[in-house]
């Protein structure tokens, strides 16, 4: 069990609120865990270490202060807690893709249906990028969407 952790303390200015935004985004896009106001946590990899630390690196170039540190939770309960959190933010991502998959199984144009596929797949691209520890909804929603190109493939055209 995995229970080492990279971690990004940060402060940026609150005016201008661009560099802000573009950082919560970016700490979304890699899936990082909001521990709290400037700290977000995710498992130690190189790729994530990597990834903290070029934000790091722009958070100062920003006039912020950033520190990233590598640490392990002292209790199995702390690391099983984190994992949970991060598997549950996931989790509903892959949950929409469903109902979305499911909604677009429906009678339609096979044009729209194939866009649909290559958009919902991308969409699992993104998250899977995310997915640290293998959300339980992940192969559901794979199977959603491969269910949905099913029909599409046999759709007249």
């Amino acid at each position: 069990m995995r229970r080492d952790w990279v971690f990004l303390t940060y402060h940026l200015p609150r005016e201008p609120s661009a560099p802000r935004l573009a950082l919560w985004r970016a700490v979304r896009r890699l899936g990082a865990l909001q521990l709290g106001d400037g700290l977000v946590a995710l498992p130690h990899t190189a790729r994530n270490l990597e990834h903290l630390q070029w934000l790091a690196a722009d958070i100062v170039e920003r006039n912020g202060t950033a520190t990233v540190w590598h640490a392990r939770t002292d209790t199995r309960r702390e690391h099983d807690a984190h994992v949970a959190a991060m598997q549950a933010a996931i989790d509903a991502e892959y949950r929409t893709v469903i109902e979305n998959a499911e909604a677009l199984a429906g009678p339609g144009e096979p044009a729209d249906g194939r866009r649909a596929v290559r958009r919902l797949r991308a969409e699992l691209r993104r998250i899977g990028l995310r997915d640290h520890f293998d959300a339980p909804s992940g192969p559901l929603a794979r199977a959603a969407v491969d269910r949905l190109a099913h029909a599409v493939e046999d759709s007249p055209v």
